[in-house]
């Protein structure tokens, strides 16, 4: 790892023959995808080689800090595909036919803002928001971005979005839960 952190592409070479095998195994059992897996492994051993120089061999062994952040990337990146449905298994003719059917649209509209809310209560509540906050909330909670990737998205900064979120849902709460009962 030390040779890592100075920079050299042979040492990574040799983690990389060394623990690749393991890594892409605990990769699969999360992911439960064999690409993805495979891309996991490739942007784990990256991360290795950009930010060796967090390793501290205080902390353990090189083994275990790359379970480790193999462990924490797989988890993530296994959230991101779900909130991106994944894995939901469904076949692009089954969808296709879904995709006609003006009934299916009744599942995409219970799963929106004003599906949830309806729309006296989602047109207060966008009444309260600025353009920017609505969008931010809409695309967190609704269409599960992350904040990081509400900010490449929309060409916002990651600060600027997070504002947006967190004064968004101030607001929303002054609405929702009157002040009275916010001071007990």
């Amino acid at each position: 790892m030390e040779q890592v952190r100075d920079g050299s592409k042979d040492a990574l070479a040799v983690l990389f023959r060394r623990h690749a095998r393991a890594v892409r195994n605990v990769a699969y059992r999360i992911l439960r995808d064999k690409a993805e897996a495979d891309d996991l492994v490739q942007e784990v051993f990256l991360f290795l080689f950009r930010k060796a120089a967090l390793f501290d061999t205080k902390q353990g062994a090189a083994r275990s800090w790359i379970f480790q952040v193999t462990y924490h990337r797989a988890f993530d990146r296994r959230r991101y595909l779900s909130t991106r449905h994944f894995y939901t298994n469904q076949d692009l003719e089954h969808t296709a036919r879904h995709l006609a059917d003006p009934r299916d649209e009744l599942q995409f509209h219970e799963l929106s803002m004003e599906g949830i809310f309806g729309k006296q209560l989602t047109a207060r509540f966008n009444a309260r928001l600025t353009p920017e906050q609505r969008e931010t909330i809409q695309l967190f909670f609704f269409e599960g971005y992350a904040l990081k990737e509400i900010a490449q998205l929309t060409g916002r900064s990651l600060v600027n979005v997070r504002s947006h979120y967190y004064r968004g849902l101030e607001r929303l709460r002054q609405y929702v839960v009157p002040e009275k009962v916010r001071s007990k």
